[in-house]
């Protein structure tokens, strides 16, 4: 990938937020139509944001009083650490403001303003609650972990691979997917009546006559 693509994703994914940030505070969403069922998860995150978002006000004040001497360094200290306090607030509006989406022939999962993955129904094999807490990306290059808090909740497993691009446009394939939803077994529920209402996909945790025990190993803490 080029600088300039590159330069041109990120300033995108700036955009995204912001625009974000003026939606949260006209408490609107993004993305959800009529009819589709939108999935939070911002709420995990939310009191390591507001405790960050804190902190660092509470330097930027500090720094006020100790740079009033400085006027140039204290503007541009200043700049920083509103933009700093900004960036933060957008990363949680963006949470807040995208969640996911169940839609009638698609579940749309996203990861704040950086990411996004759309799913046919028709390709959902199995679909489970499924609570795990990691610290680092799942290895498998097929396997996606939309992580807030550092845990996800539901595993869907795909019949058909989809793929998934990345914030700098990077592509991947995906035949598994994990993210978190703030109410977890209730959105878990909640797909597998669309995946009857469709007659498509699995409605159950043995999908398509495969089994789909919970897995072993790694750092699931617990099941259902």
């Amino acid at each position: 990938m080029s600088r300039r693509t590159a330069l041109r994703r990120l300033a995108a994914h700036e955009g995204r937020w912001l625009i974000s940030l003026v939606r949260w505070v006209a408490r609107q969403r993004i993305g959800v139509a009529p009819g589709d069922l939108a999935l939070g998860y911002a709420a995990a995150q939310g009191a390591l944001v507001y405790g960050l978002t804190f902190v660092c006000v509470v330097e930027t004040v500090g720094l006020s009083v100790l740079l009033a001497g400085l006027p140039a360094v204290h503007a541009v200290m200043l700049v920083i650490d509103v933009y700093t306090v900004l960036t933060i607030l957008g990363f949680q509006a963006a949470a807040v403001t995208r969640p996911h989406v169940l839609a009638a022939d698609t579940l749309w999962l996203r990861d704040g303003a950086r990411r996004e993955i759309r799913i046919p129904l028709e390709r959902i094999a199995a679909v489970r609650y499924d609570l795990r807490f990691t610290k680092a990306p799942e290895k498998d290059g097929e396997v996606v972990e939309l992580r807030v808090g550092g845990q996800t909740s539901v595993t869907v497993e795909l019949s058909e691979p989809v793929v998934a691009v990345r914030l700098l446009g990077q592509r991947e394939t995906v035949r598994t997917v994990r993210f978190h939803a703030d109410d977890a077994r209730a959105a878990v529920a909640a797909l597998r009546a669309r995946l009857t209402e469709t007659g498509g996909g699995a409605a159950t945790e043995t999908g398509r006559g495969r089994a789909t025990a919970p897995e072993t190993g790694g750092a699931a803490v617990r099941q259902g």
